[in-house]
């Protein structure tokens, strides 16, 4: 009796070091919570602007996490498995166990099969999300420059379940930025691998011709149009424009969505064709924009929120 209590103590030992590190880390976390809300609080009493590629950083840091919870679990399902085998070894007969075996290592190599399945997916996934907010904030930087002009900048703009990569607004008009990321052939090709023609409807690639872009930047500019009309008060109309940093543009026809490579961008509050404003006008479309977009809590009180 006392040697089947000896071995099911251990047994239950080793399960829990599997276990130890989590649970460590939500006590001090825990812990660290109630300690920061009692001894400190964030100097900022508004909340912060969004910033290039807000919403891209938040599912790229979820997805992380998410990458290391399926690590972690890849590495504790076979020392799990092994150490219930080893304490059922210690209570069956050989018999039994002989039987048990098969199905443990059946259900190892399912679960690490899934897990395995689903890291390769996630890791796809992880290098889209990277190019495209390297995308974003190569485009965001370059845009900032145009604040030196005048014009009012802003980020990573909420719509209705999307948002808007960035919107700029100056006399020359109110144009709302979509960015597309997007990665090219490894090749000796030169310009040619790296030049997209823009023949007014859709966008031909190197190795494929979408017109997705367009069509959701020029949605996403009527959405615009729309809400700052009605918060402006008076006919608000967006210009629809699509960015694509690193790429050159042929241009070879004409469309209602512009499309210019990063460096262009620096020519926006240069650009004819768009609704002009009046330097009042700025001022207002601005205002409203900066509501919308200081969405983002201060880090200290953010964390207090979370953890």
């Amino acid at each position: 009796m006392n040697i089947l209590l000896n071995q099911a103590a251990m047994m239950a030992i080793l399960i829990a070091i599997c276990w130890v590190g989590p649970l460590t880390a939500v006590v001090f976390l825990r812990l660290r919570k109630r300690r920061a809300r009692a001894a400190r609080r964030s100097p900022l009493k508004e909340n912060l602007l969004r910033e290039p590629g807000h919403t891209l950083r938040a599912r790229l840091e979820e997805l992380r996490s998410d990458v290391h919870g399926s690590i972690y679990e890849a590495t504790a399902v076979p020392l799990i498995l092994a150490v219930t085998a080893f304490g059922q070894a210690q209570v069956v007969s050989a018999a039994t166990l002989k039987m048990a075996v098969p199905v443990y290592v059946a259900m190892g190599i399912s679960a690490l099969g899934y897990l395995g399945v689903k890291l390769w997916k996630d890791g796809a996934t992880l290098d889209d999300l990277r190019t495209g907010y390297d995308a974003e904030v190569a485009v965001g930087q370059e845009l900032n420059r145009l604040m030196l002009q005048g014009a009012a900048v802003f980020h990573d703009v909420p719509g209705d379940n999307f948002n808007i990569d960035h919107v700029v607004v100056c006399t020359a008009g109110v144009f709302a930025v979509e960015t597309k990321g997007r990665t090219k052939r490894n090749g000796k090709g030169g310009t040619a691998e790296a030049t997209v023609e823009y023949d007014g409807v859709s966008l031909k690639f190197p190795t494929y011709t979408t017109r997705e872009p367009i069509e959701q930047s020029s949605r996403q500019a009527a959405w615009l149009s729309r809400w700052l009309t009605s918060a402006v008060g008076s006919p608000v109309r967006a210009q629809a424009v699509v960015a694509l940093p690193g790429w050159f543009v042929r241009r070879t026809g004409r469309g209602g969505v512009w499309v210019y490579s990063g460096k262009e961008l620096v020519g926006l509050p240069r650009a004819y064709g768009a609704q002009q404003l009046a330097s009042r006008d700025v001022q207002r479309v601005a205002h409203q924009l900066e509501q919308r977009c200081r969405t983002v809590a201060p880090m200290l009180v953010d964390v207090e929120k979370v953890i």
